[in-house]
């Protein structure tokens, strides 16, 4: 029996069709074999693609999330990958779908930080689905190492620390150079004792 998991947020809603697969013994509200899916976005065009679509939407975004948390902006898939996610122009989010049929241009949108965050929120909903029974391969979602995102800073930023601090010091230097010696301490001079007067003899 067809089954439908629908997965709703306010800018959009997620919608997968499907079957159990029941020659590995599926239960019959399980979803092993996927027939299509749709994306509905407010305002938006309407998305629908194969498996391996949905499959990249899971392996592109949700890392592509997780590095946009952390201020760390990269593109993930290729210009082979059915889907491909950057950063775009101000402060958005180009989310690209690539048609299997040859021909058929490819779909670019623009979403804003409240409808990445809703693309986000339905794909791990569909991910953490027990009624989703399909092997998926996904990034681990751990915390980006000190490297990784040292490694994505803008070199002028890694170098502005260390020559700042280094400017500093020269400075200092310089101008305890340029500062005229203190006068050193004067040493009291020791009084000399006054002769006595030679004594008068007494008439």
């Amino acid at each position: 029996m067809k089954q439908t998991l629908r997965y709703d947020q306010l800018s959009c809603r997620l919608q997968v069709e499907g079957f159990p697969d029941v020659s590995i013994g599926q239960a019959p509200e399980a979803v092993g074999i996927i027939t299509g899916w749709s994306l509905q976005w407010l305002g938006r065009p309407e998305l629908e693609g194969e498996r391996e679509h949905l499959l990249a939407l899971l392996q592109v975004v949700l890392p592509y999330a997780r590095h946009q948390i952390s201020a760390v902006g990269r593109r993930f898939g290729d210009e082979a990958s059915p889907v491909t996610i950057e950063p775009g122009e101000s402060g958005q989010h180009r989310l690209i779908l690539r048609s299997s049929q040859s021909g058929n241009p490819s779909l670019t949108l623009d979403l804003d930080d409240a409808e990445l965050a809703d693309l986000v929120r339905v794909l791990d909903a569909l991910r953490l689905d027990p009624r989703l029974q399909l092997p998926l391969t996904l990034p681990t979602a751990q915390p980006l190492r000190s490297r990784e995102l040292a490694e994505r800073l803008p070199l002028p930023r890694r170098l502005a620390a260390p020559v700042g601090g280094l400017a500093a010091v020269s400075v200092l230097a310089a101008v305890a150079l340029l500062l005229p010696l203190p006068p050193a301490p004067r040493q009291p001079v020791p009084s000399q004792p006054s002769a006595e007067a030679p004594a008068q003899p007494r008439r």
